[in-house]
């Protein structure tokens, strides 16, 4: 599926629209280049699980985790992380197997370990059709 957003608050609206969808044990694996709106999709899609508190992403942290929406958040971001090993100190399979919803931003540096099963999201940018222009692509992977 692609979709084509205007604004942040149609990217954020995306972002809601499958939080309200999404069910236990998902995995989001979300690549864009910086700038792009990985972050208002997040916050989105967090919102649309119910959870209320500001969401950001977990630069130094690896993973934060958030529980009190319909199912828990565990958002990554990997964009910092010097090697693929560091996941597993953060716990990163029992995280993406689990009954919560993962978010893991710059998916695309951890390849290798993503789930066989998981949502990928694309955002891009396309400057030709306007600053805050996205498109967006969802795809479900199977593998």
């Amino acid at each position: 599926m692609v979709l084509e957003t205007r604004s942040p608050e149609e990217t954020f609206r995306v972002g809601m629209r499958l939080g309200e969808e999404a069910y236990p044990g998902q995995v989001f694996a979300l690549t864009g280049d910086l700038g792009v709106g990985k972050t208002v999709f997040t916050q989105g899609l967090a919102k649309g699980l119910g959870i209320d508190e500001p969401v950001s992403s977990p630069t130094f942290t690896i993973v934060q985790v958030y529980d009190e929406g319909r199912l828990p958040f565990y958002h990554f971001d990997v964009y910092r992380i010097g090697d693929v090993e560091e996941m597993d100190e953060v716990g990163f399979e029992d995280y993406v197997l689990g009954e919560g919803v993962s978010m893991i931003e710059w998916a695309d540096l951890i390849r290798e370990i993503l789930p066989g099963k998981r949502t990928e999201v694309i955002i891009e940018k396309d400057l030709e059709k306007g600053f805050d222009y996205r498109k967006i692509t969802i795809n479900e992977i199977r593998a």
